[in-house]
């Protein structure tokens, strides 16, 4: 066995056992890890296979960010799953049968994809451009279309989540930032004259208090 077979084997373990335990671990913050586990060894798997400019892609871009923020968001939550999680092991059964389904159904349309004896030759231009300016160019010529929808549907989730976040909640407290910018100094401070009052020291109070009854 080569060092690269090796090497995909245990990575591909490593990415399948942390897999399971994103849909295992009972503690949110347990499964976010394991989840950045995962999306690691599948980095390494695209370097074996060449792709660089994607593996990068998938540890900027997920490990990187969408993942971290998902951390933060689930510690601050601290959300109680247990109650989500009660009825898991009832629904398993039926979740495994639709994954292999899917794993087979991926398959048939992915496997003739695989076959290295009926792929094409590069030819010598394609080699020496690299793998990276090969992928944009067929990104932005062979796929721009769907590239665009893609680019519109993201928009419009980044719109709609904004739009959620601004609306008003009745049991949130809001302020109004032009308001506060508005706001004069008589709104706020009023001064008012008030006769000073001139207290009596302890000290005299007290030594003239028994000659005062006294007289």
């Amino acid at each position: 066995m080569t060092t690269p077979t090796a090497l995909f084997y245990l990575f591909a373990a490593v990415l399948l056992f942390a897999a399971f335990r994103v849909i295992t671990a009972r503690s949110s913050v347990h499964a976010a890890l394991y989840l950045v586990l995962a999306f690691f060894n599948a980095s390494c798997v695209w370097m074996l296979l060449e792709a660089e400019f994607l593996a990068i892609t998938l540890v900027l871009v997920y490990v990187g960010a969408v993942m971290v923020l998902f951390l933060f968001v689930v510690m601050m939550l601290d959300a109680n799953l247990d109650r989500t999680r009660a009825g898991f092991w009832k629904h398993v059964p039926l979740a495994a049968g639709v994954g292999v389904v899917i794993a087979f159904e991926m398959a048939a349309v992915l496997l003739g994809g695989f076959r290295l004896s009926d792929a094409p030759a590069p030819s010598a231009e394609a080699l020496s451009l690299g793998n990276t300016k090969l992928l944009g160019l067929a990104l932005y010529t062979d796929y721009l279309y769907p590239l665009q929808i893609a680019a519109v549907l993201l928009l419009v989730a980044i719109i709609a989540a904004i739009a959620l976040t601004l609306r008003r909640r009745k049991d949130s407290r809001y302020l109004n930032p032009g308001q506060q910018v508005r706001v004069k100094k008589a709104d706020r401070l009023s001064i008012l004259k008030v006769a000073p009052t001139v207290a009596t020291p302890p000290s005299e109070a007290a030594a003239s208090g028994p000659e005062g009854a006294a007289r």
